[in-house]
């Protein structure tokens, strides 16, 4: 070790030395020091004494308030726990006199998968049973919450007695002793709508004078009704109506536990792909609601575990009773939108946004037009397979005039490519590329073509591909129906299962999927040709790198599509290979040699007079002339600047 090193060694040292001591803490603050930790150690043991005292407390209260609540409802809180059921021809609802509520519904005419314990697709289908069950036993619960002088009342441990039972009605009575009871009247109309009244029948004395809310406490685990697991669950959320806004709805992919809603609520949904509970308040839910939904793992059986805990109206004389609607049945946009009129509570409830449609374009083809078309040619008794061809043939005429368009300004630019390239064929240096495309530019104009014209027409036409991309997976029509190969068009179409998940893929392979992904690399690829072959000089060799693009996009969507409904698959299958039948069509349609002389006539008519010109030629021709002189006003510059220089 040299002199040099070991002398900058010590000065490190005496450096660090140094700032140590500088930075020692005074005897003052040592003292601070101390006394700031004395007082936050008392201060923790403080808190933490504090809130030990204060859970004896709350189980204290607890326990006072079982024993009150006990004797109050002595009679009630004892008894043995029997089935009442309610049905009609679209529902069936099985009610329990422990507790008061609903613990099975079944929605008649829509087959149930049972697929808790399936592991194949033939013991997914085995166990099909003509109704579905929503939910049953622990799978849904309601419990009313009423916070009185010196009880809390529960109705989930109270036993209630039947009387007044019909096949739509029944009353049930929960008794408190010296004419003190808690009545519970249900009413099932001729649909999907429960109507339910809850009253307090002789107890003022027992509330607080300022009590006028009671407390909902409604869970669920959401059941997989479908076959897919990860493409239902997509579409498996809490939905909530604000009173004064619109629609929302919590996460459908990540966990949520007591989310606060600031806004007062119409009603709260635990809805799935095809299907939702609905809970309406009359006099609403209040502010601040507390509303969990939390995923569950693949083969549990179910999709998600709901749960709201709501504040609604209460009187506590029991002059105005707590009125509910329960709606247990289909998402169909055309019901949902009827039970508005069902309702009594004159509401705009908006049940028909739990469908959804898309962004606002796109929720407007869907609700003017795809839904009818949908609608009239269901109700034909034609097979569901048909009517998507359909609906895209449809599709296709409404569009083609925009195809065609969008085909000949193509066209136009194939047969122009010689003159093209004849008239820029002294800018084929690099440096030439801004000039030669203004070059490229300026002919178009004057042959009265627009490169801009064959896009537009395809960029109208992508609403139509989203609104069916939404439209489809929320047809219920299309769930548990057959067509060919396609067992269920609502679901994936497997060609092959292995049971355990694989990254990216999943457990099968879907045909419907392979089909729809093979057909947009063909339809790419005559698309790239077609646009080759309009491309003049370099434009060709950029337009390598959109070949690839173009050809891993289909790769991209099989990814994404494979847990997709065979339907949505299918129909973009059929309107890719409609669209490859139009593109041939014109292709042999079209003659290149009159389109050309067309073109020609067109190109000596605003050569000799410029003035013809008009529309996107004339702007685009303009904007060309500019940025020419603009570019010819910098080089002038430059040549001054280099001048001066010298």
């Amino acid at each position: 070790m040299d002199k040099n090193t070991i002398i900058g060694f010590v000065l490190i040292g005496a450096v660090l030395i140094g700032f140590s001591m500088y930075n020692q803490p005074s005897e003052e603050q040592v003292r601070q020091q101390r006394e700031q930790f004395v007082k936050d150690s008392l201060a923790a043991v403080k808190k933490k004494n504090d809130a030990k005292l204060a859970e004896e407390k709350q189980a204290k209260a607890e326990e006072a308030a079982k024993v009150d609540s006990t004797a109050l409802f002595h009679q009630a809180l004892n008894g043995t726990a029997n089935d009442i059921v309610l049905k009609n021809d679209k529902l069936e609802l099985t009610l329990s006199t422990k507790g008061g509520t609903i613990k099975k519904a079944v929605i008649k005419g829509y087959t149930g998968h049972q697929l808790q314990t399936a592991t194949t697709a033939k013991d997914k289908n085995a166990g099909d049973s003509p109704d579905l069950t929503l939910f049953d036993g622990d799978d849904q619960s309601l419990n009313f919450m009423l916070a009185a002088k010196d009880a809390n009342i529960v109705t989930k441990d109270l036993f209630f007695t039947p009387t007044e039972q019909t096949d739509s009605t029944v009353t049930l009575t929960a008794d408190a002793g010296a004419g003190k009871t808690l009545v519970l009247n249900y009413k099932l109309g001729n649909s999907y709508m429960l109507h339910l009244s809850f009253q307090a029948k002789g107890m003022a004395g027992i509330f607080a004078p300022n009590t006028s809310q009671m407390d909902i406490d409604w869970q669920a685990r959401c059941r997989q009704q479908e076959r897919g697991f990860t493409f239902e669950n997509r579409y498996a959320t809490l939905t909530y109506k604000e009173k004064e806004s619109g629609t929302d709805y919590l996460s459908e992919t990540s966990e949520k536990r007591d989310e606060p809603i600031e806004e007062a609520l119409d009603w709260v949904a635990f809805k799935d792909q095809f299907f939702s509970s609905i809970m309406i308040s009359k006099n609403d839910f209040a502010a601040n609601a507390l509303m969990t939904s939390v995923p569950q793992e693949k083969g549990s059986g179910y999709l998600k575990n709901f749960e709201a805990k709501m504040k609604t109206f209460f009187d506590p004389t029991g002059k105005t009773p707590s009125e509910f609607e329960f709606y247990f049945g289909p998402n169909d946009f055309q019901i949902l939108k009827n039970i508005e009129e069902q309702s009594t509570f004159g509401k705009d409830l908006e049940l028909q946004k739990l469908v959804y449609l898309g962004w606002p374009i796109v929720r407007w083809i869907n609700r003017f037009f795809t839904i009818y078309v949908f609608d009239w040619l269901t109700k034909l008794g034609i097979p569901m397979g048909i009517v998507l061809i359909l609906i895209t043939l449809l599709l296709k005429v409404i569009t083609f005039p925009l195809v065609k368009k969008s085909y000949m300004s193509s066209a136009k630019m194939r047969v122009l490519k010689p003159r093209l390239n004849e008239a820029t064929k002294q800018f084929d240096k690099p440096e030439d590329a801004m000039q030669k495309q203004q070059a490229m530019m300026q002919e178009y104009a004057k042959y009265g073509v627009s490169p801009m014209a064959g896009c537009l027409p395809m960029l109208i036409q992508m609403p139509i591909w989203i609104a069916m991309f939404n439209f489809v997976p929320n047809a219920i029509q299309l769930r548990g129906q057959s067509f060919l190969w396609i067992d269920d068009l609502s679901t994936y179409d497997p060609i092959i299962e292995w049971g355990k998940n694989l990254w990216m893929i999943g457990d099968h392979l879907s045909l419907t999927c392979i089909l729809f992904c093979v057909s947009n690399v063909l339809y790419s690829m005559m698309t790239m040709r077609q646009q080759k072959d309009q491309m003049v000089g370099q434009q060709a060799d950029q337009m390598k790198m959109m070949q690839w693009m173009m050809y891993l996009m289909p790769v991209m969507f099989f990814f994404m599509f494979n847990d997709y409904s065979s339907g949505l698959n299918f129909y973009y299958f059929i309107s890719l290979f409609f669209s490859a039948a139009i593109m041939w069509t014109l292709r042999k349609t079209t003659d290149d040699a009159k389109l050309l002389a067309i073109l020609d006539a067109r190109y000596k008519e605003n050569k000799n007079n410029p003035k013809k010109m008009s529309g996107l030629a004339a702007r685009l021709q303009a904007m060309q002339e500019q940025q020419a002189e603009m570019q010819r006003k910098r080089e002038e510059l430059e040549r001054k600047r280099k001048g001066l220089g010298k």
